[in-house]
């Protein structure tokens, strides 16, 4: 199983990214679908995530501004960001886990927000 990101970029304050991930192969029964973020220099957090259910939780510094959603059918999760700032600028994670227990992630895709 492979999660394959895409949308990363450099853009300027204020404007907006859609990030992807697309999972390859055969992935069963996903519980959960989200978005990490990983500075330079600084620990690896959790940007977004979205339940089986459909329910969502953000971190306090993207809400409002962010908005994560998956396609079922695709097995795919993606992240639209607005208003970016330059305190996103960082390496964009996707993460999958299955019921069973199974974890997944991308590889990365760099997001840098500067003038």
């Amino acid at each position: 199983v492979q999660l394959v990101e895409s949308g990363g970029g450099l853009v300027t304050p204020g404007g907006s990214l859609g990030l992807s991930c697309v999972a390859s192969g055969s992935v069963f029964s996903i519980n959960t679908m989200a978005w990490y973020r990983q500075a330079p220099g600084k620990q690896r957090e959790l940007v977004a995530r979205i339940s089986s259910l459909g329910s969502t939780n953000y971190a306090d510094s993207v809400k409002g501004r962010f908005t994560i959603a998956k396609d079922k059918s695709k097995t795919a999760v993606y992240l639209q960001m607005n208003s970016l700032t330059p305190e996103d600028t960082a390496k964009y994670y996707c993460n999958m886990n299955t019921f069973s227990g199974n974890g997944y992630w991308g590889q990365g895709t760099q997001v840098t927000v500067s003038s």
